[in-house]
């Protein structure tokens, strides 16, 4: 079973200093139908005007990936942590008990990022942080292992472990270039386009459409025209 996700369905907030597409119900943004998938609870496709960025709040028992698409962000928290992400990188932050953060873009140009919410596999962990380097070669007309389960046979082949039973790839691809991923029928699977034109399972995506995929065994992208796609393998 594949449902497709048009961009132009998304929920959207427009903040003056924030323009941010909701994949899923977050926020004002509330549509019963879309509230996850899985264990995946949010993908926000965030661009963030230079000099501005979300002040100190709190998160506690979530895993938080944040995939940057273009600019930079500084991350402040109160484990200690005060690293600037880039484009191509990703960071992971696991909440558990309760963490507070800031994110802020202070370059003259905006910032484009997803943040992605999962449910942790177990509650009140103990914080923790990671932010790691993802090379465009390591993408390029396939799809990378960015993260992967702690303690998973396959954890030590993935850019980050989550303390969460999921599965994050990322690719780029153009022209010819494609790749197959075999899925597990007992499990659900998303892909999120998140530039580009790609075809996936035989459906033609645009930037911001995805795919929800239930009892499906094999997962096929190709055709694509500067396309960055993500997909997760989530629990059902």
């Amino acid at each position: 079973m594949i449902t497709l996700r048009p961009s132009l369905a998304r929920g959207h907030a427009q903040h003056g200093w924030l323009d941010s597409f909701h994949s899923f119900s977050f926020a004002d943004y509330h549509d019963p139908a879309h509230m996850g998938w899985g264990n995946l609870r949010v993908i926000n496709d965030d661009r963030i005007a230079a000099h501005t960025g979300f002040g100190m709040h709190g998160h506690r028992d979530m895993e938080i990936v944040t995939y940057l698409l273009a600019g930079e962000l500084e991350h402040k928290d109160s484990m200690g942590n005060g690293e600037t992400i880039r484009t191509g990188e990703v960071q992971r932050m696991s909440a558990g008990t309760g963490v507070r953060h800031s994110e802020f873009n202070h370059s003259g140009a905006q910032t484009h990022l997803l943040q992605i919410w999962l449910l942790p596999a177990a509650r009140d962990l103990p914080p923790s942080y990671d932010q790691q380097v993802i090379a465009a070669a390591d993408k390029r007309g396939r799809l990378h292992a960015v993260a992967a389960p702690v303690g998973a046979d396959d954890a030590a082949q993935a850019t980050l472990q989550l303390n969460a039973d999921a599965r994050l790839w990322a690719g780029l691809f153009d022209g010819d270039e494609s790749a197959t991923l075999a899925l597990d029928p007992a499990r659900k699977a998303y892909v999120h386009l998140a530039r580009g034109r790609l075809t996936v399972n035989g459906h033609a995506l645009v930037a911001g459409d995805a795919l929800l995929l239930a009892q499906e065994s094999v997962l096929t992208v190709g055709q694509g025209d500067g396309a960055e796609v993500l997909v997760f393998d989530l629990e059902a």
